[in-house]
């Protein structure tokens, strides 16, 4: 939502802000998820195949983004955002209380992990949403718990991305290693916030962020379109 168009704006080229923004974002997510794991609230084991779902649509997107035009996806994201957080704002589903599942494991590792995961190599704004967004909708899970399993999908999903990248010779150093110390700062104290607060802090935030990645996209199309 931030970083993308500062590098967009800062005159580098498309596919190496996509690479850059990849690696510094992974120490973000490796450090919030750490935290988590450390603190007991990330349970490994059973996301186990979603996160290998989540690799293989990673592999996929991210070979995918060097091919093809981000034109179509761009247009229907915003859209697809601000009903997101819509259903943020109003479903009773979205608490600090766990509710009954509404899809097996199993598919839900496929289309879900193996879906998003495409999508977080290809593109990426968004991704932690969609999948906690998931996670508490089709699963069930609180918003903490939803919050906390979220973090090694997109762990895995921007990782897979990065390495991608990192062989195509596409990420800029100078930047990318001093934007990844910070990401790791910050990624730390917000998972202390989100494991102190809950669905208090995870609910608005969630919903202020997903508008405003809508609203960018929407500012840049018509900028594009100028």
């Amino acid at each position: 939502m931030i970083v993308l168009p500062f590098l967009l704006w800062a005159g580098i080229p498309p596919i190496n802000a996509l690479a850059t923004n990849k690696f510094q974002s992974v120490f973000g997510t490796l450090s919030s998820t750490i935290n988590f794991f450390r603190r007991g609230e990330l349970a490994l084991k059973p996301l186990i195949p979603a996160i290998l779902c989540s690799f293989v649509g990673a592999c996929a997107g991210t070979m995918a983004v060097q091919f093809l035009p981000l034109e179509m996806l761009e247009a229907i994201l915003p859209y697809l955002l601000i009903l997101l957080a819509i259903y943020f704002m109003f479903s009773p589903r979205i608490s600090d209380q766990d509710s009954s599942p509404r899809m097996s494991p199993g598919r839900f590792n496929v289309l879900i992990g193996g879906g998003i995961g495409f999508y977080g190599g290809f593109f990426g704004p968004g991704m932690g949403s969609f999948f906690a967004i998931a996670f508490a909708a089709l699963l069930g899970f609180n918003m903490r718990k939803a919050t906390a399993s979220t973090k090694p999908l997109v762990l895995i999903t921007n990782t897979t991305a990065m390495l991608i990248f990192l062989w195509g010779g596409y990420i800029v150093w100078e930047l990318a290693l001093v934007m990844a110390l910070a990401q790791a700062v910050g990624a730390y104290f917000g998972s202390r916030m989100v494991l102190s607060r809950g669905t208090a802090l995870i609910k608005p935030m969630l919903i202020l962020c997903t508008i405003a990645i809508a609203l960018r996209l929407l500012v840049s199309q018509m900028e594009n379109n100028l």
